[in-house]
Parts: structure tokens; sequence; C-alpha cells
């Protein structure tokens, strides 16, 4: 695995193209914060901490609403200014889907961003 977050972010959409209830994901912050994002907007159900020991695991509950899912390289540093044309790139029409955003203040939504009046690097889009 060279890049955990498009590994995971791939399991996840082969898993819901396959129309499986759940996938199993390594344990990161960023992948965490990143299922936390997709949980809050609806497009998994949830996701927990499984494994003892030290290799730990995250089981997540999908809830077969994203139609795709995708891993955004190279990863563009975005202004407040530039999300409207990344938008119109990564998302099929407005108020669709988002953009997973890496901030200063955490990993959110374009939307988010848009309204904490802030820039980051896009991660990933769903809708």
């Amino acid at each position: 695995m060279v890049d955990v977050v498009a590994d995971a972010i791939n399991t996840i959409k082969v898993f819901e193209n396959v129309g499986r209830d759940e996938c199993e994901l390594p344990k990161t912050k960023l992948l965490t914060s990143i299922l936390q994002t997709l949980k809050d907007n609806g497009y998994i159900k949830d996701f927990q901490m499984v494994g003892d020991g030290k290799i730990k695991k995250t089981k997540v509950t999908l809830a077969k609403k994203i139609n795709d899912i995708g891993i955004i390289k190279p990863r563009y540093a975005v202004t407040l200014d530039d999300f409207q044309r990344y938008e119109t790139r990564f998302i099929p029409s407005k108020d669709f889907g988002i953009l997973i955003v890496s901030t200063s203040q955490g990993i959110m939504t374009n939307r988010d961003a848009k309204q904490k009046r802030i820039g980051g690097r896009l991660i990933a889009y769903v809708y």
C-alpha cells in the first residue's frame, strides 16, 4: 500500500458497486476524519474500530447511497475563490455531491470550508 487513503476510497467504491453491506479498512487518523465526514453527510451508515493488539481496523457499514467516490490526485491546493472551478470539475451538478478538503481546522466538506472562508487541499469527491 502506497496511499492508504486512495486504497480505502477504492475499497469503499468497489464494495458499494458489488452491493456489500460492510467493509474493513486500515485505521488511521486521516481516514477516521474522512469517514466521519462521510457519515455526517449520509454516505455511510456507521464505522467502528475493531481488532486488538497492534493491528487495528475500521469496520465501515455502507449505506448504499454512493453513486461515485474517488480520490483527487494530485492534492490540489484550493483557495476560497477556486472552489467553484473544482466543484464543476469533480461534481456532476450543483448541491449533488461534496468535495472532502483538508484544512487547517481539520477535514471538512467544501460547503463547510466556504462557510468558514478557508481554503485547503482537496482529498476526495463523493456523490
